[in-house]
This record gives C-alpha cells, sequence and structure tokens, in this order.
C-alpha cells in the first residue's frame, strides 16, 4: 500500500473518530464541519434528514446522543472517496423519548480542500446478539 493510501485512510479514521465525538457531546459546531452542505442521512426506518435539520437536532438537544460506543470500525479509501463502516451502541434521547440501538452506520467520506466530509450516511439496526 502507498504511504499517501496509509495517511488518507488514518486521516478518514481519525475523521470518523471525531465526527462519533461530536455526535457524543452534541457539537453542531464540529459536525458542520465533518459534514458536506449536500450531505444526506438515511435513518434505520428508512426516513432522511438534511445537514441543516441533523444540526438543529444537534443544537436544540432533539437529539442528544449520551451513549456512542464503537464496537467495529472498517475504513477503506478510493482516490479521494472514502467509506466508513461501523457497528455500534447508542443511548440517547430523541425527540424527548430515550433510546437504545445497535447501529451499523456507512458513510461515504469526499476528501477536498485539505479534509474529509461525509457526502452520505446510512444507519441499519443489528439485533443484539448477547
Amino acid at each position: 500500500m502507498e504511504r499517501d493510501q496509509v495517511a488518507f485512510e488514518a486521516a478518514l479514521h481519525d475523521a470518523e473518530q471525531r465526527l462519533q465525538a461530536a455526535v457524543r457531546s452534541g457539537d453542531a459546531q464540529a459536525l458542520d464541519l465533518l459534514l458536506d452542505d449536500r450531505v444526506v442521512y438515511t435513518g434505520p426506518d428508512g426516513s432522511t434528514m438534511t445537514k441543516e435539520q441533523d444540526l438543529a437536532a444537534h443544537r436544540s438537544r432533539t437529539l442528544a446522543v449520551e451513549v456512542f460506543d464503537q464496537q467495529d470500525l472498517h475504513v477503506a479509501v478510493v482516490d479521494s472517496t472514502g467509506i466508513t463502516r461501523v457497528l455500534a451502541r447508542l443511548e440517547g434521547t430523541a425527540g424527548g423519548q430515550p433510546f437504545t440501538a445497535r447501529l451499523r452506520y456507512t458513510r461515504t467520506w469526499i476528501h477536498a480542500d485539505g479534509t474529509w466530509r461525509v457526502l452520505a450516511a446510512h444507519a441499519s439496526a443489528v439485533a443484539d446478539l448477547g
């Protein structure tokens, strides 16, 4: 593997970790920097959310994730496109209702202007196997 490829993958891994930390802390300012303006998030129920809707949910604490326990992470980079696949256990509140979920996220990232940003994200519920 080329040195640049290793560095790109390490930078994407770091961006994924910063994204998870921003979600956990509700840091809309950090999320704003990590999400492309065109990002669309598709939730486990098939609903979609734009960047502005996502940021508003974090700012208002309508969505508050107290626990984001990463259980698995895979990173792949091809040219200026990256994919992260994350398995995580989450706990928090959404719309005032507590939730606990085990989710698998697939995020498509683009590298532009020297940084990684999420262009698309999807989450699917995963059965808790134990």
